[in-house]
Parts: structure tokens; C-alpha cells; sequence
């Protein structure tokens, strides 16, 4: 019995009914029947304009539905949904850094970010952990250090990531944990041990080229940083509440992501802070519109190139160096105090300037020697 509306084609199982195409002409959509594993199936072969379908492509696709040879709509569809159900429980790179973010603070955020869309977004997004091996990490290395020349440090960092990322997975019952025969990170070598100084003589042209400077703001950053040794971040976050004049102490805010410190303030330092012009923000040296500061190394900079200092020289952290070495070098600071002073988390930090203490301490030997030496031959 013939279906109201539908049209039978010369070929066994095909049918088509009239419709309409997407510019309202009149448009044949064809359908097909068939049996498979002795179900009775019935669905859209395609239009006759949109899918430049014909009554023997029809046929042709039936054939191969019967055979088995090609999905039929609703397989394809049960196919689609399965892999879509199974993507949104494969907890790839993509998935580990969505959670990461949404788990960790703001801090460090926006170069991490920056390092996963550059370096490993491309790479790894797509993959799970237990998809990765060690040549894998090896190809990374390798392409950031040769092909692309990153400095050691920026590839340690971008390894880091990633080995952070799949340790959250497996710390977080995401991933199941990663067998480290197949999986192993090969950090670059990394020489963190540079000590910036400056010579009596390069310290005194800098500090005629920051009092000669006419951003206030700048050349006070450059002053708190040779008189407290304060990191630039710490700087920059630094208010007027956290400077308590009448206790003689500075408060440091999350000094490398740390609890927050106290560190003394100096005479020289009192005197910069109270001589150094207020704006009405909260914060000592204010950015943009009175809030914090994001960035000042434009100014920094052109104080560097006027005092004439060494290029390699880094204006604020460089200034943390020199702060530490003088006090080092004059042999009354203890080690322990140094790095209580430095807010460093362990004792391996300030042991770069161990040496420089060493070496007052032997000139102070050196005096004692000298003062026994007058005392004869029959001592």
C-alpha cells in the first residue's frame, strides 16, 4: 500500500517525497529502506539540489548500508555522541590546564599562560598524560632550545609547566599516575648563580643619574631598592600602611609567594620614604590613575644607560645584589640575618654571597696578623 505523499524510483528501496530547496523551488528529498540484522530501516538518502542526490545514488548508498559497508544515520549519530561522551571524560593537557587556572590564584597566572599557548597548547593539548613519553618531552626541549634558541631558563620553565600540569592531574585523581619509565623530564642546566655588582665607582654614577632623573616615581623605586633590597614586585605592591615609622619596620607582601614578612627599615631608608613626595594613592610609588604599578622598566632602564653601567646589569634586581654584597662584605652581617633580610626561603639563596663574607672575614685576620707581627721573634 502506497504512503500518501511518497513517490516510488525504479530502484528497490528508494523513494522520494516533494519538498521545497533553501530558494522555495520545488526539490525531491530521497529516503531509503532496508533491513539490517532484521531490522526494519528507513532514513534520508539527501535533497536532490543541497546534496546533489539522484534516485542510483540512492541505491548505490543502500547497497552499502546492507552491506554494512557504511553507517547508517542513526549509527553515525550513536558513533558521534559516544566520542563526544568520551572526549568529555579524557582528561587531556587542554582539560588539566582549564582546571589548573580555575584552582590556582591570579600570581604567575598571566606567564604560565603565555608559556602553554606559545609552547605546548599546539603540542600537547590534545593529548593525555599517559599519551606522552619521554621523546616527546625530548622533541620539546630540543625545538625550544635549538630551532627556536630560548635560554635555558625559559625551556626549564615551559618543562615545568607541563610536568606540573600532568603531577595536578594525577594529584587530583584525573589521570592515573605516570610510569616513570615512560615518562621522564630532562631539565635543562641552569646557571642562576650570577651576583650583580657595582664598582664604587659605578655606584656613585648611578646615583647621580637617578638623583638627576626627572621621573620621581622611577628614581624612587631605584632608592628603595639599593636601600631595602626589596624585590621589584614587592616594590610595586608596597603601600603606605606597610611602612610603620614609629616601630622602624617594613611589611612585605607575599615576598615570593610566602607569607608576608617583616624586614627593619633602615636610617637611610626611613629618610628616602619620608622625604619621598605622596600622591593620594595607597601606594608608595603608584601607577597608572593611582593603582598599583605593572611595569617601570622603560625608566629604569634609561637611568642604567645614563649612569653607564654594564649592559647585562639588571636595574632593580641588580640593585638587590648590590644591596646584599655590601652587606655580605662587611663582614657584621651573619649569614642567617642576610637571609632573613633577602626574605629567601632557604639558606641555598644567600650563599652566593658567602664568599664575599669569607673575604671580610680573612681581612679581619689579616689586621690581627699584622697587629701580632710587631711583637718579635722569641713569640
Amino acid at each position: 500500500m502506497a504512503v500518501l505523499g511518497r513517490h516510488k524510483t525504479k530502484y528497490p528501496g528508494v523513494f522520494f517525497i516533494e519538498g521545497t530547496s533553501v530558494d522555495g523551488k520545488p526539490e525531491r528529498i530521497f529516503y531509503i529502506r532496508y533491513r539490517r540484522a532484521g531490522k526494519l530501516i528507513e532514513e534520508k538518502a539527501g535533497r536532490q539540489y543541497q546534496d546533489d542526490m539522484t534516485p542510483a545514488r540512492a541505491a548505490t548508498l543502500r547497497a552499502q548500508r546492507i552491506t554494512g559497508g557504511e553507517q547508517s544515520n542513526r549509527e553515525r549519530r550513536e558513533a558521534i555522541e559516544a566520542q563526544k561522551l568520551a572526549l568529555a571524560n579524557k582528561w587531556t593537557i587542554a582539560r588539566l590546564w582549564d582546571e589548573y587556572k580555575a584552582q590556582r590564584s591570579p600570581k604567575g597566572q598571566v606567564q604560565d599562560a603565555c608559556r602553554y599557548r606559545l609552547h605546548l597548547e599546539s603540542e600537547f593539548s590534545g593529548k593525555e598524560p599517559s599519551e606522552i613519553i619521554s621523546l616527546d618531552v625530548d622533541r620539546l626541549r630540543i625545538r625550544l632550545t635549538k630551532k627556536e634558541g630560548k635560554a635555558p631558563q625559559t625551556v626549564k620553565h615551559v618543562l615545568a609547566l607541563l610536568r606540573r600540569l600532568i603531577n595536578f592531574g594525577v594529584r587530583k585523581g584525573l589521570c592515573p599516575a605516570i610510569d616513570p619509565s615512560r615518562l621522564n623530564f630532562e631539565m635543562p642546566r641552569v646557571n642562576n648563580e650570577k651576583t650583580e655588582d657595582l664598582t664604587p665607582e659605578e655606584l656613585s654614577r648611578l646615583w647621580e643619574a637617578i638623583e638627576a632623573d626627572s621621573n620621581i616615581q622611577a628614581a624612587g623605586i631605584m632608592k628603595a631598592a639599593l636601600f631595602t633590597g626589596m624585590r621589584r614586585g614587592e616594590l610595586f605592591k608596597l603601600t603606605w600602611a606597610d611602612l610603620d615609622f614609629q616601630r622602624g619596620f617594613i611589611r612585605i607582601r607575599d615576598p615570593k609567594g610566602g607569607p608576608e614578612q617583616l624586614i627593619p627599615m633602615s636610617e637611610p631608608a626611613r629618610a628616602f620614604f619620608l622625604s619621598h613626595p605622596r600622591t593620594g594613592s595607597l601606594f608608595v610609588f603608584p601607577g597608572r590613575g593611582g593603582g598599583q604599578r605593572k611595569e617601570v622598566r622603560k625608566q629604569v632602564d634609561r637611568i642604567k644607560r645614563r649612569a653607564k653601567l654594564p649592559a647585562d646589569f639588571r636595574p632593580l634586581h641588580g640593585l638587590r645584589h648590590v644591596y646584599a654584597s655590601m652587606l655580605a662584605s662587611s663582614g657584621k652581617v651573619d649569614m642567617y640575618t642576610l637571609q632573613k633580610l633577602l626574605t629567601h626561603k632557604s639558606a641555598d639563596m644567600t650563599q652566593r654571597y658567602a664568599h664575599l663574607r669569607d673575604e671580610a672575614l680573612k681581612r679581619a685576620a689579616d689586621v690581627a696578623g699584622e697587629m701580632f707581627s710587631g711583637l718579635g721573634s722569641g713569640v
